[in-house]
Parts: C-alpha cells; structure tokens; sequence
C-alpha cells in the first residue's frame, strides 16, 4: 500500500518509486527524494482506482487567502513523466497569462523569461531547462535539500537558478520564480535570492513570491526589503509579522506615531518576545526616535530568519551560541551581512566559500578589510598577517610554512579546512612549480584547484608524475584540462591505498570521477567498485536532460543527487553520473572542478 506522500508525489510530481539498493555492498540510505528509487523494487500496480484528494494550493504556511479572493491560487501541476496522466494533465486549462498592470510604458517587466543573468554573464540559454514542466522543476526544486556538499555543484546550480530562463508550461511562471528563489535562500544565497525576487514586478507576486521575497530579504539583513510586501501579505494573512513589518516601514518613512499603533496591533495579534524587541529596535532605528531597545536572547533557543534578519540588520549582536547551531546556511548569510563588522564574520565567510556564496577573492578582501580596521597594531599572527606574508615573503620556504599553518588551523572543522584553501588559492598561484618547492605540493595544487586555477595547477604536472599515489597526481589526473599524468588502473589503487580506513572508497570515487570525465571507461571503473550500470528514477531522469541538452535541468538534477552532509555520503555511482551529464551539456570545466573537489574532501 503507497503511503500518503508517495501517493501526493504520483499525483504532482509522477514520481514514485522504492529506496535506492544498498551501494557496493553496504546499507546506505538514499540521497534522492522520494520517487527516484529502483524501478524494479516497485510494488505491483493494483486495478483499482485510488480516491483523488484535493491538490494541495501553492500557498506558504501562514497564509490564509481572503474567501472573496477574485483568482484561486493555482496547484503545481504534474511534472513530464512518460505516465498517462501526463495526457489528463495537459488537457487542463493553461496556467494564467502573466498579469500586466498599469505600469509606465515601457518599465512593465514580462514574466514569461525572468533571470538576473544571461549568456553574456556566465548565464545559462533561455532554453536551458527544456521543455521540461514547471511541476517537475518546481517538485525538484522544493524537495531539494540545502546548502549541498559540493561548492562547485552548488555554484553551478546558482547560475541555473539566476539564469533568464523560459517560464515553463504547466505552471504559474511567478510561482516558478518563487521556487528559485527559495532554493537560492536554502542554499545561502542571500543576494542572488534578493536580485532574483527584485526581477518579479511586485504587482505580479503571488502567494508564494510573496513569501519567497520575505525570506530572500531577511535572509540579506534587509528589513526594507519587506516594505514592498507589506500590502499583498496582509491581504494574504493576519500573521503579526505584517503589522510589525508595517511600522518598520512606517518608521523608516519618517512616521513614528503610525509605527507605535502598528506595533500595538502586533501586541494584540500575538507579537511578543524577541520578535517584537528586535522590530522595536527597528522602528527606533528608522525613526530617529533614540529610543534604546535591549535585546535579552537568554531564553531564546533558536535564531529564526526574523530574527537573524532584523538582528544581523540593524547590527543587534546575535549570541555565538545561536549562531553555532544556525548551520551553515545561516552562517553564509551571517557572513556578507553588512551590519556586523567584519572581524566578526571571517569564520562565517570561511564557510561561505567552501560552499560556493564567497569566492576566493571575496574572502580574501574581508580579510584584508578586517586587517586594515584592526584597532591593534598586534596583527602580525592574525590569519591576514600570516597571508600578507603568504603573499610578500622573500623566501619562498617561509611562505609555504605559513599556508601549511593557514591550512591545520581549522582542526576538525571540515568546511572552514576548504575554506583555507580558496583563502591561500592567489598566493598558491604565486609559487614557481619547481621540484624546490614540491614540499607542499598536495596542498598547492588542491588550493588551485579549489578556486578553479586549472591552468595554475596543471603546471604542477611534471612534479605530480614522479609522485604516482600522491593527492596532486589523482588532482591533476581529474581537473587539469588535458591530463598531464599518466593514468592506470594500478595507480588508481595505490591512491585509494593511501588511506587505508576509506581506501575502497577513495578508490572507487577517482576511478567514477575519471570515467565520468572520459578519461577511462566505464567497465574500467565499474572492476573498481563503481556501480555504472545503476539504474534508477534519478539516473533516467538524469540521462533524458543531459541527451536532451538540458544544461539547467542538469545542473537541479546534480544538486538532487548530492543531498548529504558532506562528501563521504556521496555515492561513487552519483559522481560518475554526474560528471558525464555535465559534459553532455558543455559544462566540461565545472564537471572537472566538481571531480577535483570530490578528492579532495572525502
């Protein structure tokens, strides 16, 4: 008997299926959401006909639509499945055209392709995600867990997400954007989910954008972003976070008597706590009042997006302990926050760059920014002195044993680690790829690599060759554009024998990054303990979008597949599938940064 979400998943999403098999040999719990499980462990079908319940509206919790409401909030439809339902489906009305208003000539913005970036910008075609159905998309999108293990697959699921791309059919194309949006918010991206949200005229918003929006903006410390919403979410609800978000705006439009009755309104509609305290500070802040607003947080136990908001927004400092257990998602967030000096967000940021929100440089200049407002002249054994000096010494044997410092500093801290990587990536750039400074060449060329200097790194190849087993040969056999090192199946076994407590998941994991690349096939990788032949609703899904030259339903997909912790849960099988699709669609040099990540992180 199907339970009730895989029977709601067959009605929106066509999806429905058994947990994937144990991999290589061992019990692992699926990465993929419902749906993509092992064709051949599906129950029987019965004939008979199942009750249809009522779809489920696209409206976000908290949201109560007025009963007089003039256009009902529109289901997703079902997703492009090969099932006959599809058939039912695509008989049904289409969605609603885009909803143009009175708007000066030439400012109204369609909603049939929204994006932040295009093909002159790194952005993907308009076409990039096919003639796939906005169910299926916005069902993935919704499902997905976030932030994913792997920077680069997160990178190149954010240029899916900020791309302008065709609105598909069988779906509202504003409650298609709100899923971008809130994919891009789970994942960290607090600016590109704000650019994104700003694409949609608000006299188009929906339900869903509505709430996206509100999530895009406090997730960018922005409580004025939510001046815009205001009047769509009262009439969408009588949560007290309107009125709060009201007489914020009224207080930052210079009108501090309304902002006291607005708050009273938030009183008697339930407001109370930190919530209430930090939208008082607010309005202190915006109307000039002077009114000093202590936030006490002793009993609060978690940091919720209003809170973090309005906190990291007005420059409340936010209690480390909260911080600790936010996430890493929070923590990217936290760490581009503008409020918040910037000394106190550098750990924040180191995160934010091993998940693919900062890049390199980015993280380089707030370190660089905090050196420069240090209010000590003690900086010299800061981790900006210490990478001032990474980049200045004379001696090329005292820079590498300051990155070496700079690289073990972050002990059991697997992101921040990464991180330490892109920070020292410019100064690894800087080091002459002679035998004399071999000594860390491990770690030279996975900083490269990090921070996707393939070029940089590939000069490294002489030295990796004489080192066959070592991180940089099996870095350089996977990410330089053209393998620099010789490849085999027996130096593919020594590398793995390197460790010995993961050596046939080290293995198998180089051996699926380079048959995914091309560069051994796939029987090679398979007498290596990858499972190639594995096939499922995510590898079919998969290979259609990648044969159909997807690149955008692609990239989802790769994000569908990589839903775990860290890179020690991913599924050799996974990687191999991946990188091939990749390389189907043109994104070679993403597919050989994501191989090259995936070794040096498991």
């Amino acid at each position: 008997m199907l339970s009730r979400r895989a029977k709601r998943l067959l009605l929106t999403g066509g999806l429905i299926g058994a947990a994937i098999p144990a991999l290589a040999g061992a019990a692992q719990e699926s990465l993929l959401p419902p749906g993509f499980g092992d064709p051949k462990l599906q129950p029987p079908v019965e004939n008979k006909v199942e009750p249809t319940p009522t779809p489920t509206p696209l409206v976000p919790p908290g949201f109560d639509p007025p009963s007089n409401a003039s256009e009902p909030v529109r289901p997703l439809a079902p997703q492009d499945t090969e099932d006959s339902a599809l058939k039912d489906l695509e008989a049904l009305p289409p969605p609603p055209p885009a909803r143009f208003y009175d708007l000066p000539e030439g400012e109204v913005r369609p909603t049939d392709v929204v994006g932040v970036i295009d093909t002159a910008n790194r952005g993907l075609p308009v076409d990039a995600f096919g003639n796939a159905s906005g169910a299926y998309l916005g069902s993935l999108m919704a499902q997905l867990e976030a932030p994913l293990p792997s920077r680069w697959v997160s990178m190149t699921l954010r240029r899916a997400l900020m791309s302008r791309v065709q609105s598909p059919r069988l779906a509202d194309p504003v409650d298609y954007v709100a899923e971008r949006v809130r994919l891009l918010t789970r994942m960290g991206e607090a600016d590109a989910a704000r650019m994104l949200a700003q694409s949609v005229d608000i006299v188009n918003y929906t339900p869903a954008m509505v709430r996206a929006a509100y999530e895009a903006a406090l997730a960018a410390s922005d409580p004025a972003g939510l001046c815009p919403l205001v009047e769509k979410g009262r009439q969408l609800s009588n949560d007290a976070v309107w009125p709060m978000s009201e007489a914020m705006c009224a207080a930052m439009a210079g009108e501090p008597a309304r902002a006291t009755t607005l708050l009273d309104e938030a009183r008697r509609r339930g407001a109370t706590g930190v919530d209430l305290m930090l939208a008082e500070k607010v309005v202190g802040a915006g109307s000039d009042t002077r009114r000093s607003v202590s936030i006490r947080w002793d009993e609060v136990t978690e940091l919720s997006p209003w809170r973090f908001g309005l906190a990291s927004g007005t420059g409340a400092e936010i209690p480390d302990r909260l911080l600790g257990i936010a996430g890493p998602r929070m923590q990217s967030w936290f760490a581009r926050a503008p409020m918040v000096p910037v000394a106190r967000r550098l750990d924040a940021a180191e995160i934010a760059a091993a998940l693919g929100i900062f890049s390199a440089h980015s993280l380089i200049d707030a370190h660089a920014l905090a050196l420069d407002n240090a209010e000590t002249d003690n900086t010299a054994e800061s981790v900006a002195g210490r990478l001032q000096r990474a980049f200045t010494a004379t001696d090329m044997g005292e820079r590498l044993s300051v990155m070496r410092a700079l690289w073990d500093e972050p002990a059991g801290d697997r992101l921040r680690r990464y991180g330490r990587l892109l920070l020292t990536s410019d100064a690894a750039a800087r080091i002459p790829a002679t035998d004399a400074n071999s000594g860390e060449l491990d770690m030279l060329v996975a900083a490269l690599l990090a921070a996707g200097m393939d070029r940089e790194a590939t000069a490294w190849s002489p030295m990796a060759e004489g080192q066959a087993g070592s991180l940089a040969w099996a870095l350089l056999a996977v990410g330089a554009p053209q393998p620099g090192v010789g490849i085999d199946e027996g130096r593919i076994e020594d590398w793995g024998a390197l460790v010995s407590a993961n050596a046939s998941q080290r293995t198998a994991m180089l051996a699926a990054a380079l048959a995914g690349l091309g560069r051994i096939e796939p029987q090679s990788a398979q007498g290596l303990g990858v499972a190639v032949q594995r096939e499922n609703g995510w590898t079919q899904a998969l290979d259609r979008a990648a044969a159909a030259r997807q690149p955008g339903t692609v990239a989802l997909l790769a994000g569908v597949g990589m839903q775990t912790g860290d890179w020690a849960g991913v599924p050799p099988d996974h990687l191999f599938r991946i990188l091939r699709a990749l390389r189907q669609v043109g994104l070679d040099f993403e597919a050989r940064m994501i191989a090259a990540e995936a070794l040096t992180r498991i």
